[in-house]
Formats: C-alpha cells, sequence, structure tokens
C-alpha cells in the first residue's frame, strides 16, 4: 500500500515538473469579446475562465486547455433593458446556444517560439459542441500571458445575420469574425 502511495505521488511530481504549468488566478483571468456589424456598429462584452493550464516549453509536446464558463457572457457596451436583451439574445440558441452549450474549449496543439516570450499557436475551439482550427499569437509576460484571438463564428453553426447563411442583409448582417482579448494573470 505504502509503494502504491509512493508512486503515484512520484508520477504526479515528474508529471508536474515536466510539463511546468503555468499557474493561473482565474478571477483575475478575462475574454473580452467584439463582435461587428457591416456599419461598423459593434458589441462587446467579457466571459470568464471556469479552467486554464498552460506549458510552452516542449513545442513537440504542447499543453493547453483552456474552458470558458459561456454562462458568465455579458455585454459591457450596453445598460438596463438593453444589456439584458442582448445577453439574452447571445444566450440564446440563435447565437451560442449556452443552456445546452455552457462551456467553450481551446487545446493548443502546435507551438512556435517566434522569440524569449511571443508564441505562434495553433489550437482547436469548440463552440456549442463543433470544433474547428484556430491560429494565434500569445505572449507571456512575468505576471500574465495576452493573447487575441479570432475565430469566424459561421464555422461553429452561429447563424444569426450570417452573410454566410443568409443573404440581402443589407445594414442588418452581422460579421462572421469575433475577436477575443484574453488576458490571464500567473499565480
Amino acid at each position: 500500500m505504502k509503494t502504491k502511495n509512493l508512486v503515484s505521488i512520484l508520477l504526479i511530481v515528474v508529471t508536474t515538473t515536466a510539463f511546468s504549468q503555468i499557474k493561473f488566478d482565474l478571477e483575475k483571468g478575462n475574454v473580452k469579446w467584439t463582435g461587428k456589424k457591416i456599419t461598423n456598429q459593434a458589441h462587446s462584452g467579457s466571459l470568464k475562465f471556469s479552467s486554464a493550464s498552460l506549458s510552452l516549453e516542449n513545442s513537440n509536446k504542447p499543453f493547453g486547455v483552456f474552458t470558458v464558463d459561456m454562462t458568465s457572457l455579458t455585454s459591457d457596451d450596453l445598460t438596463g433593458e438593453w444589456k439584458q436583451k442582448l445577453e439574452g439574445h447571445l444566450k440564446s440558441d440563435d447565437f451560442f446556444s449556452v443552456e445546452k452549450h455552457p462551456e467553450a474549449t481551446l487545446v493548443i496543439k502546435k507551438v512556435n517560439s517566434q522569440n524569449k516570450n511571443s508564441y505562434e499557436l495553433t489550437g482547436v475551439l469548440t463552440i456549442k459542441g463543433i470544433t474547428q482550427t484556430v491560429d494565434f499569437n500569445l505572449i507571456v509576460y512575468n505576471d500574465r500571458i495576452e493573447s487575441k484571438l479570432t475565430f469566424d463564428r459561421s464555422k461553429h453553426d452561429i447563424q444569426f445575420a450570417s452573410g454566410s447563411f443568409f443573404e440581402n442583409l443589407g445594414d442588418t448582417l452581422i460579421l462572421d469574425e469575433i475577436t477575443l482579448d484574453i488576458t490571464l494573470q500567473k499565480i
């Protein structure tokens, strides 16, 4: 029994040491989203992480899994009734189907180091149960990581007012590209 426990502890230590995972304060982490209409009118808001882990030391075996709590989706550019309406609409089946898909994930698959603290990453982004490949850059600072990621919502079956699914939308067309500005504070 003691040998089994010792082996388990050693495996945990070796695994943790081998990957040297960056630990994050999820309360201070944030995802700022921006979506735009064809008229350049934009809405923006935020999302919270429910988990985040990252190790970039071994480019042959990168490790990173980020999970976003989609129920935390907020609109930050509106107030009152309009804020509530937009948040409800974004959480509905017209957009992110949050009740059916309460989490979105990003799993790192490939890392290319650009310089000492800048990386080009390839990952798979899963939203509404649909997984698509996405490329983005990541900067690692002493106290945080930052990234800007743009994804195509139409590839995740988010059809509302999308030119990829509907014609003649005029100035009601909402662009398919959603931009995410990501910050995670290190512990």
